[in-house]
């Protein structure tokens, strides 16, 4: 029933920043908390970083700390990643993810996840 589409990927530069959206149809963003994972050609899935259903908790990757910034808007039916301080590293397909209740690091606990928005970044 829920469903979820990512947005805003592309090709950028070394320290370019981008904006990764999440839209999320069917049940109310506001019971879910929403997470964001990323794959990089060749590597297993990771964590990237999470917010709480109502928005006052996040938690991010070490290799991200800093650099982005998760986020929910205010109407409640969209996720947002703000990436800065772009990495090639950074390259890889990111997927947004719903789970019900609670936010994690392990893929597990996410119930729905978007198709993925490509991110490439170059030298």
């Amino acid at each position: 029933q829920v469903q979820l589409v990512e947005s805003g990927g592309g090709l950028v530069q070394t320290g370019d920043s981008l904006r990764l959206s999440c839209v999320v149809s069917g049940r109310t963003l506001s019971s879910y908390a929403m997470g964001w994972f990323r794959q990089a050609p060749g590597k297993e899935r990771e964590f990237v970083a999470a917010i709480s259903s109502s928005g006052g908790l996040t938690d991010y990757a070490d290799s991200v700390k800093g650099r982005f910034t998760i986020s929910r808007d205010g109407v409640k039916n969209t996720a947002h990643l703000q990436m800065g301080s772009l990495e090639p590293e950074d390259t890889a397909l990111y997927y947004c993810a719903a789970a019900p209740r609670y936010f994690s690091r392990g893929s597990e606990g996410y119930d729905y996840w978007g198709q993925g928005t490509q991110v490439t970044v170059s030298s």
